[in-house]
């Protein structure tokens, strides 16, 4: 019984990641119904394709601004979970984490994996790991991804935030890129 639950949860992860891409990012919404998968022959590293994704123009700021711009245009494979424009309008007025350099840097690194997981990896290592798959991130941390009651892929990490993944595979030369609806703040 349990087998066919968790083969119906990764179906559904499938079919979700089969639509068109969105033209509009209506992530901001905890319970996103879906999520697309943009399949365009990459033209540039992961920092290109996160500057022109059309959802990420707050996050290519942002990885200029804490110094990773060289470390993304690596060889790599990078993984990059990229929040959404939206997802850093959410964070608070007041926080720093768009002031500190050192605190956004370790915030961005909580979004980087090194290696390249696509969707269908995403989906094989879920299969490995019965329904649950840990990925490290480039500052030793981990994120775990799990497909959620809902059937949406969602990230956590050790903080306990939670993202829901509303774009797969943009991809870039180095790497693959998924937009995710929550910036993932690590403890400090």
């Amino acid at each position: 019984m349990k087998k066919i639950m968790l083969s119906a949860a990764f179906a559904a992860l499938i079919g979700l990641a089969t639509t068109q891409a969105q033209t509009t990012d209506s992530t901001s919404n905890s319970n996103a119904a879906t999520a697309s998968t943009q399949k365009v022959a990459p033209s540039g590293d992961v920092t290109q394709a996160i500057a022109s994704s059309g959802y990420n123009a707050s996050l290519a700021t942002a990885i200029k601004n804490a110094g990773l711009e060289s470390t993304l245009k690596g060889a790599g494979p990078f993984t990059v979970f990229a929040p959404s424009d939206q997802a850093f309008a959410s964070v608070p007025a007041g926080d720093s984490l768009l002031t500190q350099q050192p605190k956004l840097a370790a915030t961005l690194k909580n979004h980087i994996v090194n290696g390249k997981y696509s969707k269908d990896d995403i989906i094989k290592a879920l299969t490995a790991g019965k329904g649950v798959a840990t990925l490290n991130t480039i500052d030793g941390s981990t994120v775990t991804l799990k497909v959620n009651e809902n059937k949406n892929l969602e990230l956590s990490d050790a903080a306990g935030n939670k993202a829901l993944v509303t774009v797969f595979d943009v991809e870039g030369t180095n790497g693959t890129v998924h937009v995710i609806n929550n910036v993932l703040v690590p403890k400090q």
